[in-house]
């Protein structure tokens, strides 16, 4: 399957809805090679704002744009851009409910490499909390493209959108339309359900097929929306198959994973496992092989799936590691 650049989709979409929209302004931290902000900055240099290693002088001024009624989008990494300019974020643009849309990238640990520092897995938790604050994490670039291009016409509030470092795997097909706060029913099952967000929907996908193969029906959900969640598709999945794992690239700590868990407790008890980064910094290394040590793979949302089935209904997973028939 053919894998592509979310931020490279993100920078050539930005350019597309600029040469459409003169009202749509970018701004950026420093970071414009990496985020891919300076293809808008090359095309339309009058309205790119590079501000420096300043980020919350970067959301201050994009406040101070949307305030005037321009379209701003400010981008940095995610570790900047949900940790730094925190307090901007909350007081200068969430509170007067202002349509700056903060689009990240580099989350969580397939950012590889870079480290702990630079993995940002507590972001979600962080913009989950504030109030008028939207959420939203994209499966591929052709997600990425769709989002982009509603938020830039019909949005008219603080969104803060996520997306990764590495290139990732492409799920939709070119008619896919983006549902703002919508989940997404990607495979239909009745002995339990899988809750991916980001990139997590791959996996939860090869899951769901390992699942097939041992003759286990997995209902899989993307989740792009991340707040406000889908609540009654949740609902819905849970008494339908009365078992719920969610996946994510985040902390099981205020994530989607707790997003779910406060919609079930409340309105549909049923099993529940969180799949995610647990209470801890991850290490440097290759994304792939990060995403194998901290259990983000088909295989070991499969592998829990198994512990979860009722007694009668256990059948035989393949353990993490091992291929198979082998």
């Amino acid at each position: 399957m053919a894998k592509t650049s979310m931020r490279g989709v993100y920078g050539e979409t930005l350019v597309k809805l600029g040469a459409k929209n003169r009202n749509i302004v970018v701004l950026d931290a420093d970071l414009a090679k990496s985020t891919q902000t300076g293809k808008f900055g090359k095309a339309y240099p009058d309205r790119f704002f590079d501000m420096g290693i300043a980020d919350q002088d970067m959301i201050g001024t994009a406040a101070g744009l949307a305030a005037a009624g321009m379209n701003p989008f400010a981008s940095t990494f995610a570790m900047f851009g949900s940790g730094r300019p925190w307090e901007q974020i909350r007081n200068s643009v969430a509170y007067p409910n202002l349509p700056v849309k903060i689009v990240v990238t580099h989350a969580g640990i397939s950012v590889g490499e870079d480290g702990p520092t630079h993995q940002a897995c507590e972001d979600i938790s962080i913009m989950r909390s504030i109030p008028n604050m939207k959420v939203v994490a994209p499966a591929d670039s052709v997600e990425t493209e769709k989002l982009i291009e509603f938020l830039a016409e019909y949005y008219d509030s603080p969104v803060y959108v996520r997306l990764t470092r590495m290139n990732t795997d492409v799920v939709f097909g070119p008619d896919y339309k983006f549902r703002f706060g919508k989940g997404i029913v990607m495979k239909k099952g009745s002995d339990i359900t899988i809750i991916s967000t980001g990139v997590m929907l791959f996996q939860a996908l090869e899951a769901a097929e390992i699942l097939k193969a041992n003759k286990i029906s997995a209902e899989v959900i993307h989740m792009p929306t991340i707040k406000p969640l889908d609540e009654k598709l949740v609902v819905a999945s849970a008494k339908k198959t009365g078992k719920i794992i969610t996946i994510e690239e985040h902390s099981i700590i205020g994530g989607l994973g707790s997003a779910v868990a406060e919609v079930i407790s409340e309105r549909a008890p049923v099993m529940l496992k969180r799949l995610g980064i647990k209470d801890l910094f991850a290490e440097s290394g290759a994304p792939e092989a990060l995403l194998e040590k901290y259990g983000l793979t088909g295989k070991h949302i499969a592998a829990e799936a198994g512990k979860m089935l009722k007694p009668g209904m256990a059948r035989k997973i393949p353990k993490p590691g091992k291929k198979r028939g082998k």
